[in-house]
């Protein structure tokens, strides 16, 4: 049975006293047994509070102990899981508590006035209720719900639904069922050998599928641990990792170029002996970055790729450093994998097209749009990523841009990665990201943003003579934008198809 409320329940039952979660910040930890109580009587609580099995409640919290125990918990008993995006603009905010019909919401004092101001908006009700996630309990103890029985829950039942931020427009809700979310951590856990003896640091937000699934339901899963943070912060990563004993860790590439920036480990008395690998996921991670983190600080970086349509995993290079490929995402675990062309096709291996993905992990569907389901799962299962690709003669999948980001310059077509990579190469660059843009001769010329390392200087004029050594004539940028930032979403990708018109309200400002 591949639920949430069966693997707390297992758990509990064969190691009770062993530990699941540990919050650095008030210094708690909660064994398994604890989750299972502490589960049962949450649901309870929601119960009597009038909710059914199937409805929607959500949490706009920063990751904590509170915060594990209502993303657990609320699955344990039924209920749907509707997490906030702590990002969301007052719009998006607005739109997914109307669209999503969450009828509670968890919240703490620092995102109490947004919130508020939010739900004021929606035209139904909708009970706030406000916690300090660093609490021991976040309800009156002296509740008697001793006769609320919890109802039964299946693995096809709803567990999670998330909004994807996406780069346009307003983001979708992916419903994600108890099996889902299940294979989503059976796959992490087979990718990366993981047993009861590892812990992981919890560097995502859990209003990110990465930070829900792989770093919070897979230790579940596969019987371990998780240390969990109120959030990211360089200041103390390696710290952690450390002082908790911490085996591997799952971030994405900006927090990786963060880290290699910013921090150092010589001299610090670390004891990181017992960390095993990182794991990169969320998007690509550009190979020049890959090795400068892996000779910086001796560990190794196993390069993945995930989606919220999948719970989360989809590739995975192989644990043996010796048979990765920098710069791919690796190869299907779990489920499986497949290049198709515009017609549907699958092509032969080397040969660009869409990535498609078909497996436990895939979702139901879009919440409440049945035409964008209907465009994105084929009746047979298989899954639209829009993600374009090719696979060679190993298995190995090659990520080479969204078919939406796709640049076609005078009917050639130009991946935008292989322009970011290459400037990636450039040592004073920390992001980049290159897009289309129009042009009366060539329909869509590139524009690249790129933001320097503190404390380096570079000229877009010698960006764009290194990417003209690199690139040729052709490929190299029309224009080269250094930024104090570029935009990104919740899991730290870079949303460039925002660039544009970024850039065109900076130069009228």
């Amino acid at each position: 049975m591949r639920t949430i409320r069966y693997f707390v329940d297992k758990r509990a039952g064969e190691h009770p006293e062993k530990i699941y979660t540990i919050a650095p910040e008030p210094g708690f930890s909660l064994s398994y047994l604890q989750l299972k109580e502490d589960s049962i009587r949450f649901g309870k609580y929601l119960l009597k509070l009038g909710l059914k099995r199937g409805n929607k409640i959500s949490f706009m919290l920063d990751n904590g102990y509170q915060t594990a125990k209502i993303f657990l918990g609320t699955m344990y008993s039924g209920i749907v899981i509707a997490p906030l995006n702590l990002m969301s603009q007052p719009p998006q905010l607005e739109y997914v508590l109307n669209h999503s019909d969450t009828k509670l919401v968890f919240f703490s004092q620092e995102h109490k006035e947004r919130l508020t101001a939010a739900v004021n908006k929606v035209d139904r009700d909708i009970k706030l209720i406000e916690i300090d996630i660093d609490s021991k309990t976040i309800f009156p103890e002296d509740h008697d719900l001793s006769d609320i029985p919890l109802p039964d829950v299946t693995e096809e039942d709803d567990a999670l639904l998330l909004y994807t931020s996406g780069t346009t427009g307003l983001p979708k809700g992916v419903i994600l069922s108890h099996k889902n979310v299940v294979a989503g951590a059976q796959y992490t856990a087979m990718a990366h050998d993981l047993t009861p003896e590892d812990r992981a640091l919890c560097s995502l937000p859990l209003y990110h599928i990465n930070g829900e699934v792989v770093t919070a339901v897979t230790p579940l899963v596969s019987g371990g641990s998780v240390v969990m943070p109120h959030k990211f912060r360089t200041s103390d990563f390696w710290e952690l990792i450390s002082e908790y004993g911490c085996t591997w860790f799952s971030v994405v590439p900006t927090i990786i170029s963060y880290l290699t920036s910013a921090t150092d480990i010589e001299g610090k008395n670390l004891k990181l002996d017992q960390l095993r690998f990182g794991r990169s996921a969320s998007s690509a991670l550009p190979p020049s970055l890959h090795k400068e983190f892996e000779e910086k600080f001796n560990v190794s970086i196993v390069e993945t790729m995930g989606l919220t349509e999948t719970a989360a995993p989809v590739f995975s290079n192989p644990m043996d450093p010796s048979k990765r490929k920098y710069g791919s995402p690796g190869l299907a675990v779990g489920n499986s994998a497949k290049i198709i062309d515009t017609t549907g096709k699958e092509v032969s291996r080397g040969t660009q097209g869409e990535i498609m993905i078909r497996g436990d992990n895939v979702m139901k569907g879009y919440y409440k749009a049945p035409d964008k389901t209907a465009e994105a799962l084929e009746p047979d299962g298989w899954l639209h990523t829009g993600d374009l690709g090719h696979m060679d003669q190993d298995g190995f999948v090659f990520v080479t841009g969204r078919i939406k980001e796709l640049i076609i310059k005078g009917g050639e077509n130009i991946a935008p990665r292989e322009i970011d990579d290459v400037l990636y190469k450039h040592p004073a660059i920390l992001d980049a990201a290159a897009v289309g843009i129009p042009d009366d001769t060539y329909g869509e010329e590139i524009m690249a943003c790129v933001t320097v390392k503190q404390g380096v200087s570079v000229t877009e004029e010698e960006l764009l003579d290194h990417c003209l050594e690199h690139l040729g004539k052709f490929k190299t940028p029309k224009v080269i934008k250094i930024m104090d930032e570029l935009p990104k979403g919740p899991s730290g990708k870079i949303q460039r198809l925002k660039l544009p018109d970024l850039v065109k309200g900076l130069e009228q400002s």
